[in-house]
C-alpha cells in the first residue's frame, strides 16, 4: 500500500501536464516571434478573440518599402485558436496604392484614416493627383456646366438681359388663338360691361311754409376703366313745381382703383333761366370709406360754379345704417337771375337713418339743415326769402 503511493502521484502529474503538450506550436514560426517564450512553462498563453485578431503596429517605413503585415499571415492555422469558419475565408486587406504627399506609415490593413491627408493641401495649394478626381470642384476652375448669371456676373456696363415674354403660352400655341382666349377670359373675369342705377336721396321734406321734395341720384354703364355716367338732382315745393333741377351726362375714366375723373355737360331746368355748363370733376372713395365727389361748371354765359359733397355710411347693425351728409356750393361771381352771389353760396348738413329691408331697398328718416351765406344770403333777404331752413325728411333709398 505504501509503495503504490509514489506511482499514483506520478500518474496524476502526467495527466495534468498533458493539455500543455497537446497544443500546436506552429505559431512559433511566425516572423518576429522568438522561441525564448517557450521556456516559460507555468502559464498558458492567452487565447485571442476570434473577431479581433492581434496585430502589432509596424514601424514607419518609406512609401516605396511599405509591405502590409497581413500578407505574411495567410499560412496561419486558425483552427487551433477557436476562430469560426467565416474568419478563415475573410480576404486580406489590399494595400492602398502609393500617392505622392501621403504618409503611408499611418495605414494599417489598407485603411485610409481621415487624418492621413493634409487639409492644408485643399486651401491655396495643389491637390494631390488622384485618379478620376475633378479638380474644378476645388476652386481651381469653374465647372463646365455652370453659367454665371445675375449678381454673380462681374461689375460692368453690359446691357441688361432681355425682358421675358409677357405671354408664356405663346411659345407653345399660336398667338392668334391665345389672344382670343385671353380676351374671352378678361370678359368673364371683370372685363365685361355692367351698370347700376341708384337714388341715394328720394324724400319728402316737411319744413316751415310749404312742404317740399328732393331727389339726388346717379347711374352708370361701362367697364372697370371707362363708363358713361348720368347724374340728376333737384328740389321743389308742392304746388309750385320744381325750384331748381339739373341733369349731367359724363364720361368717366378710372385714374386709380378708388377715383374716377369725369367730364361732360350739365343742363339746368326749373324756375330760373336755363343754363348749359361744361363740366369736369371727380368721384371716388376717400380714405376712411368716405364717398366724395366734386366738380366745376362753366356755363354758356361765362358763369363759373363749383360743388363739393360727400357722405359716409356708418353701419350700426347689419340692417340699420346712419348716413351723415355734407354739401357745399360755390360761385366765382354774382348770378342775380339765379339768386346766386359770389363766394360760398350755401351749406347743407344732413343725417339720415335707414333700415335696409334688403341691400337694394331701404326706407329712411332724418333731418336736413340748409344755410345760405355771403352775397347769396343778402340777395335772398332782398327777395323776402329765408336764409336758412330745417327740414324733417322721410324717404327711400334704392338701387338696381
Amino acid at each position: 500500500m505504501i509503495r503504490s503511493l509514489p506511482m499514483l502521484g506520478s500518474t496524476i502529474a502526467l495527466l495534468l501536464a498533458a493539455p500543455a503538450f497537446a497544443q500546436d506550436h506552429s505559431m512559433h514560426d511566425m516572423p518576429g516571434m522568438g522561441h525564448a517564450a517557450q521556456t516559460k512553462p507555468a502559464k498558458a498563453p492567452t487565447k485571442p478573440r476570434a473577431s479581433q485578431p492581434v496585430r502589432s503596429r509596424p514601424k514607419a517605413k518609406p512609401a516605396d518599402a511599405h509591405t502590409p503585415a497581413a500578407d505574411n499571415m495567410q499560412d496561419m492555422d486558425h483552427s487551433q485558436h477557436g476562430s469560426p469558419a467565416s474568419d478563415q475565408k475573410r480576404p486580406s486587406a489590399e494595400p492602398m496604392p502609393a500617392m505622392p504627399g501621403m504618409d503611408h506609415s499611418q495605414h494599417q490593413s489598407g485603411a485610409t484614416p481621415p487624418s492621413a491627408m493634409d487639409p492644408s493641401q485643399h486651401q491655396g495649394g495643389a491637390m494631390p493627383e488622384m485618379p478620376g478626381m475633378d479638380h474644378s470642384q476645388h476652386g481651381e476652375a469653374p465647372m463646365p456646366a455652370m453659367e454665371m448669371t445675375g449678381t454673380a456676373l462681374p461689375a460692368g456696363d453690359a446691357p441688361p438681359p432681355p425682358v421675358p415674354h409677357d405671354h408664356y403660352a405663346d411659345r407653345d400655341f399660336p398667338g392668334g388663338e391665345m389672344a382670343g382666349s385671353r380676351e374671352a377670359m378678361m370678359k368673364e373675369s371683370g372685363g365685361g360691361q355692367f351698370g347700376q342705377l341708384m337714388l341715394n336721396v328720394f324724400e319728402y321734406q316737411a319744413h316751415s311754409g310749404r312742404d317740399g321734395y328732393r331727389w339726388d341720384g346717379e347711374g352708370f354703364y361701362g367697364g372697370d376703366i371707362n363708363r358713361l355716367w348720368l347724374k340728376s338732382e333737384g328740389e321743389g315745393e308742392f304746388g309750385r313745381g320744381i325750384d331748381s333741377g339739373e341733369v349731367q351726362a359724363l364720361y368717366s375714366h378710372a385714374i386709380d382703383p378708388y377715383f374716377n375723373l369725369q367730364a361732360g355737360v350739365r343742363q339746368d331746368f326749373g324756375r330760373g333761366p336755363d343754363r348749359t355748363y361744361a363740366t369736369i370733376g371727380f368721384e371716388g372713395l376717400a380714405p376712411g370709406m368716405f364717398e366724395v365727389e366734386g366738380a366745376l361748371f362753366l356755363s354758356n354765359k361765362g358763369d363759373l360754379l363749383g360743388r363739393v359733397e360727400g357722405y359716409y355710411d356708418q353701419r350700426i347693425t347689419q340692417r340699420l345704417v346712419l348716413q351723415p351728409r355734407l354739401e357745399l356750393n360755390l360761385s366765382a361771381q354774382d348770378v342775380p337771375e339765379n339768386d346766386i352771389g359770389s363766394g360760398l353760396v350755401n351749406i347743407e348738413l344732413g343725417a339720415r337713418l335707414r333700415y335696409e329691408i334688403s341691400r337694394q331697398f331701404a326706407p329712411y328718416v332724418g333731418v336736413s339743415y340748409l344755410r345760405k351765406t355771403g352775397d347769396t344770403a343778402r340777395l335772398s333777404r332782398l327777395a323776402g326769402e329765408d336764409v336758412h331752413a330745417t327740414s324733417f325728411v322721410v324717404g327711400v333709398r334704392f338701387w338696381f
